[in-house]
């Protein structure tokens, strides 16, 4: 007998545009995404929000590509960074991803660089935007 692990429940009708139904009822599809469950979910946003540096937050989204599929993306945005939200986090779509998860992943990122100011630093450097200040 195998053990599948928990999935994550569905939203209720109406309330998201995950596909999460659809998801489950393509054959083959990667369903990486729906290991994802509340709790997790949580410790995932906690870990986010408590960044080391900005190799950490790499980690991070190298990470969350290969164990759930999710692809984040963070660089500065195209106006000058006068703040956190002048960094622009996208999440890419993908099925199953539920819309307050695709929220909450830029939100607790920001968090993470407010409280580490010198990672948003790293970032704006690592795209030549600070020219080696």
């Amino acid at each position: 007998m195998t053990n599948q692990p928990p999935l994550r429940q569905p939203c209720p009708p109406g309330a998201c545009d995950c596909s999460r139904d659809q998801l489950l009822e393509t054959p083959g599809a990667d369903v990486r995404i729906l290991l994802l469950t509340r709790s997790e979910e949580k410790r995932l946003l906690e870990r986010l929000e408590n960044l080391k540096n900005l190799d950490d937050l790499q980690h991070m989204q190298q990470r969350m590509y290969e164990q759930l599929g999710i692809r984040v993306e963070v660089a500065p945005g195209f106006n000058e960074v006068r703040s956190m939200r002048g960094i622009a986090i996208q999440v890419a779509d993908h099925p199953g991803l539920c819309r307050k998860t695709r929220q909450a992943i830029p939100a607790a990122i920001r968090r993470g660089l407010e409280r580490q100011p010198e990672i948003a630093y790293r970032l704006l450097d690592s795209h030549d935007l600070l020219g080696g200040l």
